[in-house]
C-alpha cells in the first residue's frame, strides 16, 4: 500500500511539471491544432465505433445530450493531451484543428506525458479518481440473465421461474437474475403487478434457492394520474412545465412535465429536489426489505428527458439530472445502468447502449467497450447477447444463429457477459454447443476478469484495453476488432458475417494462441476461426 501510495505522488508530480494547462472563458471558443499521427478518443461512448477522432471531420455536442450512453466532457489524445471541462461542451474536428465550444464552464487542456496510458491516468485521477469500491462481484463472475427478450411486456411470476429453472437445466450456472419492465404496477407505482406475480416473495425465495440474486427494472418516470403522480406533484417533486424564460422552482405555479420517451408520455421525478431522491430510494429499499430483491436496474434518466425549457427544484443543465439519477445507484452495490454523466471511477454497471440483432451492431461493441474504459466506466456490460432488440427473436426468420455465437463470443472475455434471449430456445445442437463452450471459455479466465475488476476500484485503470493503450506508437490506433484484457490477454473475435478466417495483428513479444501455438511479435498473421472459436493470445513474455 505504502508503495502504491508513493508511486501515486510520484506520477502526480511529474503530472504537474509535464502539464501545459490553459483555459478559456465560458462560451468563447477553444482552437486546438491536432498534430500529425495524433489520434482522440472521448465524449460520447456511442459515438465510440467512429473514434478515433482527429483525421476526419467530425462534429458532436454534449449539451443535454449523452447520446443514450455514458459520456464524460473529456477527450484525451495518444501523443498525451487533453480537453476537460465540468460541463458538457460542443466540438469539432476540422481538418488539423479541434475546436471547442463551452456554454456555461471554462475548458481546461493540457499535456501529460506522451502515450494515451499516460494521459489517461493522469486526467481519471484528477477528474474522476477511482472510489475504491466495487459494483457486486457477481455481476463479473457469472454471466448474467435478462428476462427481457423471453418475456418483453409481459414478465410474469411463471414464466420467470420457467426461465430460471430453464438457464439450470440446460447447463448454465445462475448468477444475476434481471426481471425487465412491466413486473411492476405502473411507473412509479413501484410494487409487484398483482395480476401477473401472485405471490412475489414466494418468487424471490425460490430463485434465491436456486442460486440467483435478482434485480428489478426501475426508472424515474411516473403514469400521469397515478396515485404517486398526485402525490410527487402536491410535493412538487417533479419536473415543471416551463417556458424557457426565468421562473424560479419556488414561484412555479405550473403542472409537471409531460416527457415522452419509448413507453409514451410520463412525469419524471426531479432528482434535484431532495423530496423526489427520498422518495425513490423509500420505494426500492422497500422492494429490498419486503421482497428481498437484490439490486436494481436503473433505466432511462437520459439527458434529453430533462428539457432546458423545464423548471426544476435547482436550476442544472439537463446533464446534471443524469449525473445525479447515478449518484442514487451507489448505494445499491448490485445496480446497472445505461445513461450516464460525469460519474466515471465510481461502483456503477455501466451497460453498452441496446444493441440491433445484425453485424453491424456487433462490430461497435468493441471500440464502444474500449470508450468505456477511457471515460472512466470500467465496469462496463456490451448489452444482451445476440442484442436486445426482441422482434428479432419473435420468429426464426430473421433470426441469425451464427451471430449469437459471435456475439457471445465477443462477450466472453470482457467484464460481463449478459444472456436475455434463452440460446436454448433459439439455437440449434451445434450453435447452443458453440455457446457452452464459450461460457465454459469464460470460466478459465474468471479469476483473471475478477482481479482486474479489483484492480480498477484502486486504479481507475481500464479492465478491457485499446491495443494503443498497452502498445503506444505502434500503429494500433486504428485497430477496433482487437482488445486487450489488462496488459496480458489480447483477444480477436469473428465478426463478420459468414467468414472463418481472419488476419491478426500480433503486437510485440511471445505470445501463445488458445490452441497452444507460440508466436513472436510484431506480425500479422492469419488465423482459421471455426464457429466455436474464439481466438485469444496470452503474453508469455
Amino acid at each position: 500500500m505504502i508503495k502504491n501510495s508513493i508511486s501515486y505522488f510520484l506520477f502526480a508530480f511529474v503530472a504537474f511539471i509535464q502539464v501545459r494547462g490553459q483555459q478559456n472563458t465560458a462560451a468563447t471558443p477553444l482552437l486546438v491544432k491536432i498534430a500529425a499521427g495524433e489520434q482522440w478518443w472521448g465524449a460520447a461512448v456511442s459515438e465510440a465505433h467512429q473514434a478515433p477522432f482527429g483525421s476526419f471531420t467530425y462534429a458532436i455536442n454534449l449539451l443535454g445530450d449523452n447520446k443514450g450512453n455514458q459520456a464524460q466532457p473529456l477527450l484525451i489524445s495518444n501523443y498525451g493531451r487533453y480537453i476537460w471541462c465540468t460541463q458538457p461542451f460542443a466540438f469539432s474536428f476540422q481538418h488539423d484543428s479541434l475546436l471547442i465550444t463551452s456554454f456555461t464552464d471554462l475548458v481546461q487542456q493540457g499535456k501529460i506525458g506522451n502515450t494515451l496510458r499516460e494521459v489517461y491516468r493522469y486526467v481519471s485521477n484528477r477528474y474522476f479518481p477511482a472510489s475504491g469500491k466495487l459494483p457486486d462481484l457477481l455481476l463479473f463472475s457469472q454471466p448474467q440473465w435478462n428476462t427481457w427478450i423471453e418475456l418483453t411486456y409481459n414478465q410474469n411470476q411463471q414464466e420467470i421461474l420457467q426461465y430460471a429453472h430453464n438457464i439450470i437445466d440446460n447447463g448454465f450456472k445462475p448468477g444475476v437474475l434481471m426481471i425487465d419492465d412491466t413486473w411492476q404496477e405502473n411507473y412509479g407505482l413501484w410494487q409487484f403487478h398483482p395480476g401477473r406475480f401472485p405471490h412475489p416473495k414466494a418468487m424471490m425465495d425460490q430463485l434465491h434457492q436456486m442460486g440467483f440474486k435478482v434485480m428489478l427494472w426501475v426508472c424515474p418516470f411516473v403514469s400521469a394520474d397515478s396515485p404517486p403522480y398526485r402525490l410527487l406533484e402536491s410535493k412538487k417533486a417533479l419536473l415543471l412545465e416551463g417556458n424557457g424564460d426565468t421562473t424560479q422552482w419556488v414561484n412555479a405555479k405550473t403542472a409537471p412535465a409531460i416527457i415522452r420517451w419509448w413507453n409514451g408520455a410520463s412525469a419524471v421525478l426531479d432528482f434535484t429536489n431532495p423530496v423526489a431522491v427520498k422518495w425513490f430510494k423509500e420505494q426500492l429499499n422497500q422492494l429490498q426489505n419486503t421482497y428481498g430483491v437484490d439490486g436494481f436496474k436503473f433505466d432511462a434518466g437520459d439527458a434529453y428527458f430533462y428539457p432546458a425549457t423545464s423548471v426544476a427544484y435547482e436550476k442544472v443543465v439537463s446533464n446534471r439530472h443524469t449525473e445525479i439519477f447515478g449518484e442514487i445507484g451507489l448505494e445499491y452495490p448490485l445496480n446497472e445502468y445505461r445513461a450516464m454523466w460525469k460519474m466515471g471511477g465510481q461502483p456503477l454497471a455501466e451497460r453498452i447502449a441496446d444493441k440491433n440483432h445484425n453485424w453491424e451492431d456487433l462490430q461497435k461493441l468493441i471500440p464502444q467497450v474500449v470508450a468505456q474504459g477511457l471515460e472512466g466506466y470500467a465496469f462496463t456490460c456490451p448489452d444482451m447477447i445476440g442484442g436486445g432488440d426482441f422482434v428479432s427473436f419473435l420468429n426464426f426468420t430473421s433470426l441469425d444463429q451464427d451471430l449469437v455465437v459471435r456475439s457471445a463470443q465477443c462477450h466472453a472475455m470482457m467484464p460481463m457477459m449478459q444472456f436475455s434471449v434463452a440460446p436454448w430456445r433459439v439455437l440449434d445442437a451445434v450453435h447452443l454447443s458453440a455457446v457452452k463452450k464459450t461460457v465454459a471459455l469464460r470460466e478459465q479466465q474468471t479469476a483473471l476478469i475478477v482481479q482486474l475488476t479489483k484492480e480498477a476500484a484502486l486504479t481507475g485503470e481500464p479492465i478491457i484495453r485499446h491495443l494503443e493503450y498497452v502498445f503506444p506508437h505502434q500503429g494500433y490506433a486504428g485497430i477496433k476488432d482487437q482488445f486487450m484484457l489488462g496488459n496480458t490477454i489480447m483477444v480477436a473475435p469473428m465478426l463478420e458475417k459468414n467468414k472463418f478466417s481472419r488476419d491478426v495483428i500480433i503486437p510485440m513479444g511471445t505470445w501463445q494462441t488458445d490452441d497452444g501455438k507460440i508466436i513472436k511479435g510484431p506480425a500479422k498473421i492469419s488465423i482459421q476461426v471455426p464457429l466455436d472459436r474464439l481466438p485469444y493470445f496470452k503474453r508469455i513474455e
